[in-house]
């Protein structure tokens, strides 16, 4: 408690000097995604051709974000479960700093002030991002930069388009559900992204050293590191006043990494407080109602994501696919097996109809299965429905009430006939 009211002053602090900067100073930063209503279905940051740039500019901004969980949940018996009942969450809650340093250069760093995870403040990432070469030379490679864009740090990785959705620990207001999807690639480890965006066409390469946790120290194979591979390629076109159409494929595919992070590297937690806990727990799985494959040290995963906007209604669907080496196991004989392969998939499909003057109210629905197979003998499926409805109250504020339903079938121990269901309701702040 003492943590969390300690993240409270320190809010209340960046509030006020949050206040203090916008007084100054209130136009917007380039090449940058609004963090209220007005960043809902922008994925990669917009690429602005004029700079707004006069002298450093400094934003301070945060998130806040406060659930009621009435959730219930049940299994085979096999392992008793922990009791739940109805109640509020720890509260969540960000600070942002975003700083336009030169002509078309910015930083960004997140700091998570208080997680289901870390109830003490922790710095998430953060990253350089290069829009213009003007700091070199005025016009420099001007040409090149109008469609190109560099971003350096240990950051959100741009995997896929599920991401730009998902909730960030207390930054939810982009997505429309309480939940992030079931299996949630999302890492944030030390690398460089470059993109290239011209008339809808969007390229983005990029490489990583796979680490969540920076350190020197070699591992028993005599190495510190690796590396990771990723790469996006897609269109996103506004094709007339009412249709938007975006699709994308992306990659992430990694040669030795001493741990795997891609779907466990979120430390801020799942939405869904201690669901499917055994009754004996000394600790809380903080990635309660999630799945995250048991790959090794190497992974390909694939994610293809389309997008469609009609009006007020919206699509957003996910097919991704994995496959890696997981590892060795003892089998029912106490013979230890070699590592074998296994492969996920997953798939989601969302609908969205947002309606009102300023399309501040919405209805959503979400279906998503997941699939995991490793060498044939340990098989399961997920499946979870979430239905929501949220009002924006102001382009700051939004209220959202969800209902979940999520089983699981041909799992083991925990997950034996499970399932949990219940309603969410969740409010947020962000600015």
């Amino acid at each position: 408690m003492k943590n969390y009211i300690n993240s409270l002053v320190i809010a209340v602090i960046v509030i006020a000097t949050s206040a203090n900067v916008y007084a100054q100073n209130n136009r917007s930063i380039d090449n940058y995604r609004q963090p209220d209503q007005r960043g809902i279905n922008v994925f990669e940051d917009p690429k602005d051709t004029i700079s707004t740039f006069e002298n450093i500019k400094v934003k301070m901004g945060g998130s806040f974000a406060l659930q009621f969980q009435g959730l219930d949940h049940e299994n085979s018996g096999a392992v008793p479960l922990a009791g739940i009942t109805p109640n509020f969450n720890l509260p969540t809650a960000n600070l942002d700093l975003d700083v336009a340093l030169a002509p078309g250069v910015r930083m960004h760093l997140r700091t998570y002030l208080s997680s289901r995870h870390h109830h003490e403040p922790y710095v998430k990432g953060g990253f350089f991002q290069v829009d213009a070469l003007d700091f070199i030379q005025e016009g420099f490679l001007d040409d090149v930069m109008k469609y190109t864009t560099i971003r350096i740090g240990q950051m959100e990785n741009n995997y896929g388009d599920a991401h730009f959705r998902r909730t960030d620990n207390a930054q939810a207001i982009y997505n429309p559900f309480v939940g992030n999807l079931i299996m949630d690639s999302f890492t944030t480890e030390i690398g460089a992204e470059l993109y290239y965006q011209r008339n809808g066409f969007i390229g983005m390469i990029g490489a990583t050293n796979g680490k969540l946790n920076q350190s020197v120290v070699e591992n028993e194979n005599g190495k510190s590191g690796g590396a990771s591979f990723l790469a996006k390629l897609g269109y996103d076109k506004q094709l007339n006043s009412d249709l938007r159409v975006r699709l994308t494929a992306s990659l992430y595919n990694s040669g030795f990494i001493p741990n795997l992070y891609l779907y466990n590297a979120d430390r801020a937690g799942s939405r869904y407080y201690n669901v499917l806990e055994a009754e004996t727990a000394t600790s809380d799985d903080f990635r309660s109602g999630r799945f995250a494959p048991k790959f090794k040290n190497s992974i390909t995963a694939v994610m293809i994501n389309p997008f469609v906007k009609y009006k007020g209604l919206e699509f957003f669907g996910t097919i991704e696919m994995n496959s890696g080496t997981t590892n060795s196991k003892i089998d029912s004989d106490g013979i230890l097996k070699p590592d074998f392969d296994g492969k996920t998939q997953q798939y989601a499909g969302e609908l969205i109809y947002r309606f009102g003057q300023s399309e501040n109210f919405y209805v959503a629905g979400r279906y998503n299965v997941v699939n995991s197979e490793y060498d044939g003998t340990e098989d399961m499926d997920i499946t979870r429905f979430q239905a929501s409805a949220g009002w924006f109250m102001t382009k700051n504020v939004l209220a959202k009430l969800e209902y979940v339903n999520q089983s699981y079938d041909g799992g083991t121990g925990l997950y034996d006939d499970a399932q949990f269901d219940g309603i969410m309701f969740e409010a947020v702040i962000s600015f």
